[in-house]
């Protein structure tokens, strides 16, 4: 099969132009001095700005979002609960206990605590001995659970980010990207919104130690309620936060500044700026045809593509940038096509911006046709892959 990208039906592109008949300054026209940041619109998708947002970063404690992530699951399919204990081992304490120099929950050695402390340990307090005490617990040893992180994130549609601990203690395998760092906490915010309220807890005591949430934004009167930051020599200061204003969440990501006070003041301009210079476009209603894919071999030779509802974009006041959107499928599809079936990505960008990424479903089923109809789809297949290759396209 090809990688086949075609531009968007007439459907499609009658949307766009009902956008772009309107005047909507230009977005990227906002500079961040971080090397790496995202501003992602939690309700439609929309990436409002981005820099080397795919480019592969090291997370430093940002990485302990994947670890979250992993005992939220297990809590939820029930293998732990919050009043599971978990213990501390020799090499949770040495390794990240307070005898280790760096981020840590207290935790005593040989101690037995809550996953409800401990989840308030890796989350308020960056506590390393908390995360691989978890590690641990969940798979036995912190390599182990490194690949069940990598797992997980894969199984939400990541493709790049690689872990190999559950702490963000640097590893020069141990990479993500900002984009893939904002869909990840978009992910938790929305499966797990109880379980995410730790993330925007303030303070947190144990060992008769209390202390605050390293999470600047938390105090800023800006909506914000998660979620966590990082740094270490390699990765510079990192944040990932979240706010809410006006029922309007975004997420925010940076990565590699010099200080913690680089990291706290841009992570609330791009906020701040977020929330006051975009506005609502719709595109498409819920159930409406967003576009067409080709099917190979099928009673009908092309099938709709519908979004799971309706499809929106969040674009800059008052500018005129020219967006492009194109439907991205591996095609043409092979029947049975079965309706309601992931087969397609509606791609939008704004510039260089990478607005909109989402998937298309197939609006109807289609089964095998007739032998005559599919001999001459394999005939046509077969002539446009010799004209492919003549022209050196893939």
């Amino acid at each position: 099969m090809r990688a086949q990208r075609l531009a968007a039906g007439l459907a499609l592109a009658a949307a766009l132009a009902a956008i772009l008949a309107a005047p909507v300054a230009l977005a990227q026209g906002f500079q961040s001095p971080a090397p790496f940041a995202v501003l992602l619109d939690s309700a439609s998708g929309t990436v409002l700005y981005e820099k080397a947002a795919d480019e592969l970063m090291v997370p430093a404690s940002l990485a302990k979002i994947a670890t979250a992530l992993v005992a939220f699951e297990e809590i939820v399919q029930g293998r732990l609960t919050l009043d599971s204990e978990i213990g501390i081992s020799e090499n949770a304490w040495r390794k990240g206990g307070g005898v280790s120099g760096g981020s840590t929950m207290f935790a005593q050695l040989n101690s037995r605590v809550k996953l409800s402390d401990i989840l308030h340990g890796i989350i308020v307090q960056s506590g390393n001995d908390a995360s691989i005490a978890l590690a641990e617990a969940v798979a036995g040893d912190e390599a182990t659970f490194a690949r069940i992180m990598t797992e997980r994130v894969r199984a939400i549609g990541l493709t790049k980010s690689v872990f190999r601990n559950a702490t963000g203690m640097g590893d020069p395998q141990q990479k993500v990207t900002a984009r893939e760092l904002a869909l990840l906490s978009d992910h938790i915010i929305k499966t797990y919104p109880e379980l995410y309220k730790i993330f925007g807890q303030r303070e947190f005591t144990w060992n008769k130690i209390k202390q605050q949430n390293r999470n600047p934004l938390l105090t800023m009167d800006i909506g914000a309620d998660g979620l966590k930051t990082g740094n270490i020599d390699d990765s510079g200061f990192g944040l990932v936060g979240s706010a809410v204003q006006n029922g309007q969440r975004l997420i925010v990501v940076v990565n590699g500044l010099k200080t913690a006070r680089d990291r706290a003041n841009e992570s609330r301009k791009l906020l701040e700026w977020g929330f006051r210079a975009f506005e609502p476009r719709r595109i498409f209603e819920a159930g409406e045809v967003v576009g067409e894919a080709s099917v190979f071999g099928g009673e009908k030779g092309r099938i709709a593509l519908k979004a799971k509802g309706p499809v929106a974009l969040l674009l800059p006041r008052g500018s005129s940038e020219r967006l492009n959107a194109r439907i991205v499928y591996r095609g043409p599809l092979t029947v049975p096509v079965q309706e309601g079936a992931e087969v397609a990505r509606l791609l939008v960008t704004r510039g260089e911006v990478k607005t909109l990424d989402i998937p298309l479903y197939a609006a109807e089923t289609v089964q095998a046709g007739t032998l005559q109809s599919r001999a001459l789809d394999a005939l046509m297949e077969a002539a446009t892959g010799w004209v492919r290759k003549a022209l050196g396209r893939s």
